[in-house]
């Protein structure tokens, strides 16, 4: 999945180098859907500090799992860990809640920087899609963008 994130950014945004701030459960880790309030906190915290002390303009936060017809086995691990029980559609409408949720409060941890929120949805075929989770954004794409997974040999 780096690599189609690579690739995304660099298609969509022209971004090549860039800061990253992993943690498992990608955007979702800022949300406190689940039972990990303290968790959301801390990371909230955290994402806001290092805008904050890195002047960042930009925050491109991404979710990940399967797309609408795609198996559940790639759902976001830490989305089946708040949710263990629920299908694929149940996953993806939280990921979505929490991302309205988060755009609503982008303040709390992404300060004045501009924020983009997507989603990489898996394909059943293996197939990549980045897909714009804010409607209303008049920044980045207002289509999707599809990647290919690259093959291994």
């Amino acid at each position: 999945m780096q690599e189609a994130t690579d690739a995304f950014l660099a298609q969509e945004f022209k971004i090549t180098q860039y800061d990253r701030f992993y943690v498992p459960g990608g955007g979702g880790a800022l949300a406190s859907s689940g039972s990990d309030e303290d968790r959301a906190q801390r990371m909230c915290a955290e994402c806001k500090y290092l805008v904050d002390l890195h002047q960042v303009k930009r925050v491109i936060l991404l979710f990940h799992g399967p797309a609408a017809a795609g198996g559940i086995e790639a759902a976001c691990a830490d989305y089946r860990r708040k949710l263990p029980w629920a299908p694929v559609a149940e996953l993806r409408e939280r990921q979505e809640l929490d991302a309205a949720d988060l755009l609503g409060r982008r303040r709390e941890w992404a300060s004045d920087a501009a924020v983009l929120l997507y989603r990489c949805e898996v394909e059943s075929a293996g197939r990549l899609e980045f897909v714009n989770l804010d409607h209303d954004s008049r920044l980045g794409t207002e289509r999707t963008a599809h990647l290919r997974p690259r093959r291994t040999t």
